[in-house]
């Protein structure tokens, strides 16, 4: 920036003493007009230059990498906490087929059982773990050790 600055300031310089030379009083009276003319035409050129840079420079570009974090390869369900919520084997199923993502037609496919069966344990095990959202129930599941 400096060195713009500088060079710009020289060649302002130069073109003073050039403007001297040649008797620049007569240049002036005679084209006052057209040097006001040109030096506004060359500020708006530098600021459309500027602006142009402004507005057309590349856009930051953001990368994201996705990390895998491997899953333990050994789950230990916390037996405790099974038996001081009171859940049952099924409803635990459940559990574990609600943290795979399926829904509650899936489910009930894979455990063999109706739509309104998967509901209701689903229920249970909402209110045993004492959440309203199938994500929460996960979320709590794997902070008490019941799901992987």
């Amino acid at each position: 920036m400096r060195r713009h600055v500088l060079l710009f300031g020289l060649m302002a310089g130069v073109v003073v003493a050039v403007l001297q030379l040649i008797e620049y009083r007569w240049l002036v009276l005679a084209h006052s007009m057209e040097i006001y003319g040109a030096l506004i035409a060359a500020v708006a050129a530098g600021v459309g230059i500027w602006l142009g840079f402004k507005l057309t420079r590349p856009a930051e570009r953001v990368v994201v990498r996705e990390v895998l974090v491997p899953a333990p390869t050994e789950f230990v369900r916390d037996r405790g906490q099974v038996a001081t919520l009171g859940l049952t084997p099924r409803e635990l199923e459940i559990l574990e087929f609600i943290a795979a993502g399926l829904s509650n037609r899936e489910i009930a496919e894979r455990a063999f059982v109706s739509e309104n069966t998967v509901k209701t344990h689903s229920g249970r095990v909402f209110d045993k773990l004492g959440v309203r959202r199938r994500t929460q129930a996960v979320q709590r599941g794997k902070e008490l050790g019941l799901i992987p």
